[in-house]
Parts: C-alpha cells; structure tokens; sequence
C-alpha cells in the first residue's frame, strides 16, 4: 500500500476588477504556492470568503461598486488572521491608512508584480529604512490627498463626498479620473 502526500497550499483570494491582470497574476501566484480563487468585484468575493475564508487576500482598492475597504473589513471580520495586501492605482496616505485600520497587513501602489505581493504577504514588520521624501507634498498632491481621505469618510459615495467638499459632483468625478500628483 502506497501513501502519497498531499502538500497543502495555502488559500489566496485574489479581487480586481481588471479580467487580464487578474488572470495574469493569479497564474503567478499560482506557481509561487498559493491556491488561488478569483472575483471581480467585492459582492463575489465575500461570496466566496464567508463560504471559506482565505488565508490570504489580495484586494484591488478602486473597482465598479464597493471599494476594496468594505471587503477588507468582512475578511477581518470573517477571520482576523488573513493576510491582506491592498494594491491600487490611486494610492493616497488616506485609503493606506484606513485599509491598515480595517485589517490590511499591507497596501501597494501599481505597477506590481507577483514578487512584491508574496513579499509583502509575509511581511511582518515595518521598515525603519525606508525613505523619507526630502521635500513637503504639492498642493495638487494635498488636493489629491484630501478629496481621497474625505471619500474614504463616506465609504466611496461621491454624491456625498462632493456634497461634503462643496463641489459639483462632474468636477469631482474629473478630478478622481486623474492619476494622484506626483509628490
């Protein structure tokens, strides 16, 4: 009688609303040892997170619907162990601060690639070598900055953002379609 040994892979759900660099990465992922599961949107994924919570989630930020925040909340809820990567093409010190506070482990901006997910997936602590920009933050970055933190307040509803900042909803939206300022 033979055994055989099943290795065990640990689970990643993978969300982002972008079908090819969803596909791409999940192959990656794949292939660096993960068993990965794959949603578009965040209704699907806390779907398939309160059927089987992940060990691991990676979670695009700004997707059609609700932000990538209200999923990092419910996998936090769900299991507070899982170990979240928030990645975002319009990363502001705003949406970083409150995915951490909702239970991210850790928040990239894009482009990235397979190998900076796994490494910040395993990350543990922070580094006190990072860098720290010589020079204060533009007025268009703070703009930038502060429309995002006050988006954040009201969970992405931009009727009430642009409400909250006394701006005609169109120019908002204007603004957001923009990439963020350079710092």
């Amino acid at each position: 009688m033979s055994l055989s040994i099943v290795e065990e892979r640990p689970s990643l759900l993978l969300v982002d609303d972008d079908e090819t660099f969803r596909q791409v990465l999940a192959r990656a992922l794949n292939k660096r040892g993960f068993e990965v599961v794959t949603a578009p949107d965040v209704s699907q994924a806390i779907s398939i997170a309160e059927a089987s919570p992940p060990e691991y989630a990676v979670i695009d930020l700004k997707m059609p619907g609700p932000s990538g925040l209200v999923l990092v909340k419910r996998l936090n809820e769900l299991d507070g162990a899982t170990r979240i990567v928030v990645v975002t093409g319009y990363a502001s010190i705003a949406t970083a601060v409150e995915a951490m506070k909702l239970g991210a482990t850790h928040y990239l901006a894009k482009p990235v690639d397979a190998d900076d997910i796994v490494l910040a997936l395993n990350k543990n602590e922070g580094d006190e070598t990072a860098p720290v920009s010589p020079a204060p933050l533009s007025v268009d970055r703070l703009e930038w900055e502060h429309i995002h933190r006050v988006m954040a307040e009201y969970e992405g509803n931009i009727s009430a953002t642009a409400r909250a900042l006394n701006m005609h909803r169109r120019t908002l939206q204007r603004k957001l379609g923009k990439y963020p300022k350079r710092r």
